[in-house]
């Protein structure tokens, strides 16, 4: 088995993590060019910003992505665990938030995203799920008054 600190002849994470930014500036920044009229500086238009701003953040990726192509680093060791709880939470939460309604489609997307921990013991996780449900509860529902579905029985 390899040892996932070994070096390597990039730095892995900054140029995954500099292309990945100069992927999302750029794609804003075109979309903002194709979608939003631009304005002047004078005279901004609704996409000025969009555009700018992702074309600033755009150059940044470059900016951060082109050194670490000759700088050493380590290997990316990923935590597969954690990655398959917080993505299958985000999931979890888009799918049961109009069958569950909110507090239950809340509740369960912490419980599964909490598993990415092996370290909190069952109680926390409830006691969690709990709150934040509440929180999600008072936040959109009534302070908010946005329309969604806060339980099953309330679609």
């Amino acid at each position: 088995m390899t040892n996932p600190q070994q070096a390597t002849r990039r730095d892995a994470h900054d140029l995954l993590g500099g292309l990945l930014m100069a992927i999302l500036g750029f794609a804003a920044a075109w979309y903002a060019h194709g979608h939003y009229e631009l304005g002047t500086p004078r005279n901004m238009g609704p996409g000025f910003f969009p555009f700018w701003l992702g074309l600033l953040l755009g150059v940044l990726g470059v900016l951060i992505a082109l050194p670490a192509l000759v700088r050493p680093g380590v290997r990316i060791a990923v935590a597969w665990r954690t990655l398959a709880c917080v993505i299958g939470s985000l999931v979890l939460f888009a799918a049961a938030l109009k069958p569950a309604g909110l507090v239950l489609a809340t509740a369960a997307s912490v419980l599964l995203a909490s598993l990415a921990d092996r370290s909190i013991a069952w109680r926390t996780r409830l006691i969690a799920a709990a709150v934040i449900a509440a929180l999600c509860w008072l936040v959109f529902s009534l302070a908010l008054g946005m329309v969604l579905p806060v339980w099953p029985w309330s679609v």
